[in-house]
């Protein structure tokens, strides 16, 4: 089995692993409260004070303020979780994929028609196989 450091090792991976399913559970709580309908609106209505409901880090709560996709997962979001976000907002999981990839979501269903990211650059920060 593969230790948090191997993955650690291998650029843009965020293992969600029990470690990061303490830090994110209520951010998480969050995300999975958004499928109900009147806790979408209630969110949409005023997202500063839906959140209170939440006690998110700081990082966590300016993440989800500022649509930091990335952060969120950094942050302990299951990526599932997220995309009940993500659907509030009326974003796809690939509009979500290209913001942490850092490409717009057209570019992003380009490079994966094309086959993917480079492994080039992208197996180790390390720099070793």
């Amino acid at each position: 089995m593969a230790t948090q450091a191997e993955f650690d090792d291998v650029p843009g991976t965020y293992l969600f692993d029990r470690h990061r399913s303490r830090q994110g559970y209520h951010l998480n709580m969050f995300f999975f409260s958004l499928m109900k309908a009147q806790n979408r609106e209630a969110f949409l209505a005023d997202e500063e004070k839906y959140l209170d409901r939440f006690p998110m880090s700081p990082e966590q709560r300016k993440a989800v303020l500022a649509r930091d996709w990335l952060g969120m997962i950094k942050l302990g979001g299951n990526i599932y979780y997220m995309s009940k976000f993500g659907a509030t907002l009326g974003r796809s999981f690939q509009y979500m994929a290209g913001a942490m990839s850092g490409v717009s979501q057209e570019q992003y269903a380009d490079m994966m028609k094309a086959g993917g990211r480079s492994v080039e650059g992208n197996r180790s920060k390390a720099g070793h196989d």
